[in-house]
């Protein structure tokens, strides 16, 4: 109770109450991933881009409203409704870096309380001596006093890298993963725009896209199997001879 009370504490008076709120709400984010199917977003870019070619931007108005991305949405969005191509890329780098900044916000609860939980364990540790130092004259208190007072320093040692320190390292890099996608679809978008064709924008997206589809290999062709199977060293039995041989007395006359 001493290391996790203390350890709320200290997190509480570093950081903003909605910022620790936000935190704890979003730690499912640590245990269960949000996959970011990159490839499905490559392929979405690079049919709105050949759409565009053929029907024009404004053509894509109803495809861009479709989109359950709300980052995707907005950038296709605005490239439908004429935005300037800088504008728009400053108003969607705006927006990545906000995001950025929130999400970091929130790691930095966790690291926060990974640098407090160590502290806080060893502060228990010594006022569990302090207790222990009371009862000298009874030796088996003092050993059993001091292996208690020691729990609370394995406590905030552990926790610190068994849980807090390690969270906050996950939180970063799903802030890193969402921003290289949210960067691949502002260059898709800005490639719309620019009219590239969609052959090239592909050639660009695919830079991001760590973790390519991997085409599957034929399977090989299993050899026939011969149909008399032959021991090793042993001499293959000929072929039965048919007596084809006319039957006596139906001998050619001369």
């Amino acid at each position: 109770m001493i290391v996790l009370g203390g350890t709320l504490g200290a997190v509480l008076i570093t950081n903003p109450l909605s910022v620790v709120r936000r935190a704890f709400g979003g730690l499912g984010h640590v245990f269960f991933e949000k996959t970011h199917n990159t490839t499905a977003v490559i392929e979405a870019l690079i049919q709105f881009s050949a759409k565009a070619r053929k029907n024009g931007i404004v053509s894509l108005e109803q495809d861009a409203a479709a989109i359950q991305e709300p980052f995707f949405r907005k950038a296709l969005n605005l490239a439908v409704d004429g935005t300037d191509l800088q504008e728009l890329r400053k108003m969607m780098e705006i927006d990545i870096v906000l995001s950025e900044q929130s999400a970091e916000a929130e790691a930095k609860v966790w690291e926060s309380a990974g640098g407090y939980a160590p502290t806080i364990g060893i502060i228990g540790a010594v006022m569990g001596l302090i207790q222990v130092m009371k009862h000298l004259e009874d030796i088996k208190a003092v050993g059993h006093g001091i292996a208690v007072a020691f729990v609370a320093t394995v406590y905030g040692v552990g926790s610190a890298n068994i849980f807090f320190l390690p969270a906050a390292n996950k939180l970063r890099s799903r802030i890193h993963q969402a921003s290289l996608l949210k960067e691949m679809i502002v260059e898709g978008v800005a490639g719309i725009v620019e009219g590239l064709n969609p052959t090239l924008i592909r050639m660009k997206l695919e830079a991001y896209d760590r973790e390519p589809v991997k085409p599957k290999k034929p399977k090989p062709v299993a050899a026939p199997q011969p149909a008399i199977a032959v021991k090793p060293g042993v001499a293959p039995r000929p072929p039965a001879k048919t007596d084809l041989a006319p039957p006596a007395g139906t001998g050619t006359k001369t």
